[in-house]
């Protein structure tokens, strides 16, 4: 079961047809229930007419004997007394329940007195037997009253104890036994057949036609959903083969519409393009390390063996300096893997302030901060790499610079500002952008004292962005570079 339901097809497809099935049979119960109670209500009002034709017959005065009683199997009557004997009945009616009386032989006697119907009406269900045939009805009940006419009221009202005209012996007065035989009911049935052969009829088609409409949802599910995961299929084919060819060079299908697997192709496709670029950079990265490397290791051994050699012509600055070069760049080299990697910087107060005028005081300058905060511009981050940011531009800066070089440090917004200018010929605007990246130097000098590797600039926006910030670099007022660090301030 699992390996059926283990494509996205067969999940949607069954999804699909489960909730069409729940939705049908919901909707097909209220059908069928809402038709019974439709055709029961009508069965019920044509028992109530036909019970209030007869009543109304009755109650005009109209004979038992005389009464034309329906003697089809639509609509049987029961005429049933307060005692509850039975007065009159439909013919062939053989047997009846529902009506509270069972009997179906008339019973003899006067006939009623004309009355008035009784508004309300009760309805019941039961059955009845006529011909040998039988069904279910819903019975409706309707009462007839008896009318007094001035003639017996005046009689009862001489012959009653305590009378002007009596003796005061009880007269000849009426038991209520004779109003209850003058009280009748008249019951008239409608069947209810009609009612569930047409349930019946739904339930048939229903349970027909339901596995047919499942059937038909199922099918065009699963072709729609084949063809909307059609381009999916294209782009996990084409992910396959990019990794075993390892060719990131190679882009995913992209399907002409605007639907979300067209979105996830271009955001593939770019995920490709970053990835590609960032395995070039890794390249580029590590023969330029290696090339920089090259270099001091070689003219290192080659003083090393000229000493063994010669020792009095050990060049011993010489190699001392190629070391501490070979130092630092290692030191940056450990960085960028550090940075590269996403190593976030520690959630620490740093005083930018005092780190800027510390780095400023290495360097034999004096770092202007205005305005003055109490908290020295705080920051969050990493203290070290803060400052090997600002070292790193103060690095550079004397290094271009004529005669002067300015520290300052100010706000803007919520952004601490450390600016780091000099006089030199500045960077060219073609340039800004590149002048940050790995092993790029703009100055044609090579020599090891005044080119350097090429990654201080790179190491210093790295850092930046780690803490969140950024370094920008622009043209001096007067002539020259300012490079422009900002980050968030603490809150």
């Amino acid at each position: 079961m699992r390996r059926l339901l283990g494509s996205v097809r067969a999940r949607a497809t069954v999804a699909a047809t489960l909730v069409v099935a729940l939705v049908l049979v919901a909707a097909g119960t209220a059908v069928v229930l809402s038709l019974r109670a439709n055709l029961v209500d009508r069965a019920g009002a044509d028992a109530e007419s036909a019970a209030r034709q007869v009543a109304a017959r009755l109650a005009s005065g109209t004979p038992w004997d005389a009464l034309d009683l329906p003697d089809d199997d639509d609509e049987p009557v029961q005429i049933v007394d307060g005692t509850g004997r039975v007065r009159a009945v439909s013919e062939d009616l053989e047997a009846v329940s529902g009506t509270g009386t069972s009997g179906v032989k008339p019973f003899a006697g006067p006939a009623p007195r004309p009355g008035a119907l009784d508004d309300d009406v009760s309805l019941s269900d039961g059955e009845a037997v006529i011909d040998g045939d039988r069904d279910t009805y819903r019975w409706a009940a309707v009462e007839v009253k008896p009318q007094e006419d001035d003639d017996s009221r005046d009689d009862d009202e001489e012959d009653s104890p305590g009378s002007s005209g009596g003796s005061g012996s009880s007269g000849a007065s009426r038991s209520p036994g004779d109003d209850d035989a003058r009280t009748f009911t008249v019951y008239a049935g409608a069947p209810l057949d009609a009612a569930d052969g047409a349930v019946r009829t739904a339930l048939t088609v229903m349970l027909i036609g339901l596995p047919v409409l499942l059937g038909v949802v199922a099918a065009v599910t699963w072709a729609v959903t084949r063809r909307a995961l059609r381009p999916v299929e294209g782009i996990r084919a084409e992910l396959d083969a990019i990794t075993g060819s390892r060719d990131l060079a190679r882009r995913v299908p992209e399907p002409a519409t605007h639907d979300e697997i067209a979105a996830l192709a271009r955001t593939t496709n770019a995920t490709l393009a970053a990835l590609e670029d960032a395995v070039d950079k890794q390249r580029r990265f590590v023969a330029d390390a290696s090339h920089e490397l090259r270099s001091p290791i070689a003219s290192l051994r080659t003083q090393l063996e000229v000493g063994a050699a010669h020792p009095e012509l050990l060049d011993l600055d010489g190699a001392v300096e190629d070391t501490v070069r070979l130092q630092h760049l290692a030191a940056d080299l450990l960085l960028l893997a550090r940075l590269d990697a996403g190593e976030r910087p520690p959630d620490r107060l740093v005083r930018l302030a005092d780190l800027a005028a510390r780095e400023a005081a290495e360097h034999g300058l004096r770092a202007t901060i205005e305005p003055e905060r109490p908290d020295g511009y705080a920051v969050r981050g990493s203290a070290p790499q803060l400052g090997r940011v600002l070292g790193n531009l103060i690095d550079n800066a004397r290094r271009h610079a004529r005669s002067e070089v300015t520290v300052q440090v100010g706000q803007e917004g919520r952004e601490a500002v450390v600016t780091v200018s000099d006089d030199g010929p500045g960077v060219p605007p073609g340039e800004r952008a590149r002048v940050f990246e790995r092993f790029v130097r703009l100055d044609d000098a090579r020599a090891r004292d005044e080119g350097g590797a090429g990654l201080g600039l790179a190491i210093a926006r790295d850092a930046a962005h780690r803490h969140g910030g950024s370094l920008t670099v622009g043209e001096r007022r007067g002539g020259g570079a300012e490079f422009v660090v900002r980050v968030p301030l603490a809150q």
